[in-house]
């Protein structure tokens, strides 16, 4: 069903006062469901004149892009790597999960932030890490890519002289922490696994926004805005360092936390809004990725970082000039 529901509490089994209605917003489709159309009332695209990409990041990437001339959405499986999940030492953002961190790229020494904690790790004995979560994930790719421990298309550098770079039996990997740096009594590491469950989140996030721009015929993004609990935490010059969306200049880049929980509290206080929701999300078009005949080659090419192909002009001096310029 795609318009909205209103649905007495009561028949849903819910102990509220006896004559409440629930609502239910409306879906764009199958798998782009009422919480993006709620992050779509909440942002409202389709009354602006730029060209603004949304993403709704989590087990699924739920796109939408457009402007008050046009909206399409699409989604792509990312998997779980952005929330913890599939990584070595991947955690939920937790107490003790490495959310931010930082590589010197001379020394390859490492400076890392555990949630729950205000200091950093060498500005105090007591940050113990237990793993590290999505945007400290995010954060330890971007980083070891600008010190030059990983090469662009997702594999090790193995002439690093440092301590932390060491081949291991399922491959190589770099020490984020050491044993005596965690509270778990072992080094966190980030393996070539890791790096290749990134790519391949990244990889299918930056191919749905490309074929998007495609779709709407246009080469460039005005505004980039990220949202859910994972958009609300994760660094956006170490998200475009890794290409996770097209080029765009990092002040237009901005995160909105719960968009979506944003939508469905203005649809509980506003009407109006609720019959705008239905309005709009019947003009969205919805857009099968999988379909698109070159989706494989576009998937492959975003699988590097940032991009095999794609420059990247607002990441000068990060990169050569052949991704820069």
């Amino acid at each position: 069903m795609h318009h909205s529901l209103d649905v007495k509490g009561r028949d849903l089994g819910l102990k509220i006062s006896p004559g409440a209605y629930v609502h239910v917003l409306p879906i764009e489709a199958g798998f782009v469901g009422a919480d993006n159309v709620g992050v779509l009332i909440a942002e409202e695209p389709y009354k602006q004149s730029d060209m603004v990409l949304i993403i709704d990041i989590g087990t699924n990437g739920e796109l939408l892009m457009g402007n008050r001339e046009k909206i399409i959405s699409s989604s792509c499986a990312t998997g779980p790597a952005f929330e913890g999940a599939q990584i070595k030492y991947g955690l939920c953002a937790a107490p003790g999960a490495i959310e931010k961190l930082t590589i010197d790229p001379a020394t390859k020494e490492v400076q890392f932030k555990v949630i729950g904690q205000t200091d950093w790790n060498v500005d105090s004995d007591t940050v113990k890490a237990k793993g590290i979560c999505g945007s400290g994930i995010v954060d330890a790719v971007a980083e070891m890519l600008k010190a030059a421990i990983l090469q662009q298309s997702g594999r090790f550098n193995t002439d690093l002289e440092t301590p932390r770079f060491r081949v291991a039996e399922k491959g190589p990997e770099f020490v984020i922490a050491w044993a005596n740096e965690t509270s778990i009594g072992q080094d966190i590491t980030v393996c070539q696994a890791d790096v290749r469950a990134i790519q391949l989140a990244k990889g299918a996030m930056y191919a749905g926004a490309k074929l998007m721009m495609r779709r709407l015929r246009v080469d460039r993004l005005d505004k980039v805005i990220l949202a859910g609990a994972f958009g609300s935490y994760i660094d956006k010059k170490s998200a475009l360092t890794i290409g996770l969306f097209p080029d765009c200049s990092l002040e237009n880049i901005y995160s909105v936390g719960n968009a979506a929980g944003d939508g469905a509290r203005i649809a509980l206080l506003n009407i109006d809004k609720r019959e705008e929701a239905d309005e709009i999300a019947r003009k969205v078009e919805y857009i099968e990725l999988t379909i698109e005949p070159d989706f494989e080659a576009q998937f492959t090419q975003a699988m590097y970082f940032p991009h095999m192909k794609d420059t990247f002009p607002h990441l000068k001096g990060i990169f050569p000039d052949r991704v820069t310029k």
